[in-house]
């Protein structure tokens, strides 16, 4: 009876040992899993935490490396041809600067200018702009309209409502220009009698996104909006 009774007691003794051990290899397998699981998080975080920084980088090295590419210096007039058109003969600068520029002409059909643009996607303003702002717009391939205290309030109007309806248009007062009405892009600038010349349309036409944009098709909105 004792006999029996012992091995019955070694038995279950046998069993509880038995579950504390798979118990604990359970918990063994369970700290390896955990530890793997979370070297992996980590280790991903880093590789994207070096990706984005790399990323990052790599961005901030190739705009530095086009700003350098673009330092060229400004140099040469606008020449007017027999027909009135105004072309910039020489070199016009693209570099992004932080300091003010003096620029040749008024308004300005190019040059260094600040990094953010005027937004251009028929954008009319009512009062002056910057014009490092306005040039960098001319770079992405936008007309911009500026006008004195000599324009009629007519054409101002008229010539308002065509650059809404045109993207990659600005407009906005200039009493530093000479002419009542100016029509600029990069590199080519055009005086117009008023809203009804003829030669509005052709220069639209013409300089909206035309041949002489440096950067067709970046950005005219996003930028400065006053």
């Amino acid at each position: 009876m004792g006999s029996a009774k012992n091995q019955s007691n070694a038995a279950r003794k046998a069993r509880i040992e038995e579950m504390r051990r798979a118990e604990r290899a359970r918990e063994r397998r369970n700290r390896i899993l955990t530890i793997v699981a979370s070297s992996v998080v980590v280790a991903g975080l880093v590789v994207g935490g070096v990706f984005v920084v790399q990323s990052q980088a790599d961005k901030a090295e190739a705009s530095d490396a086009k700003d350098k590419d673009d330092k060229v210096k400004t140099a040469g007039k606008l020449v007017a041809d027999k027909d009135g058109l105004k072309t910039w003969k020489g070199t016009l600068g693209r570099t992004h600067v932080t300091e003010p520029v003096k620029y040749p002409v008024e308004p300005p059909v190019g040059g260094d200018h600040d990094r953010v643009w005027m937004n251009c996607n028929g954008d009319v303003y009512t009062k002056a702009v910057n014009n490092m702002n306005a040039v960098h717009s001319l770079e992405h391939g936008a007309v911009w309209v500026t006008y004195n205290s000599k324009a009629p309030k007519a054409d101002v109007e008229a010539l308002a409502a065509k650059v809404k309806q045109t993207p990659y248009t600005l407009m906005s007062p200039d009493d530093g220009q000479q002419d009542p009405i100016v029509l600029s892009a990069w590199g080519v600038q055009r005086t117009v009698t008023g809203a009804k010349d003829p030669n509005v349309g052709k220069f639209f036409e013409t300089y909206v996104q035309g041949k002489q944009t440096p950067e067709p098709g970046a950005a005219c909105t996003g930028g400065m909006s006053e």
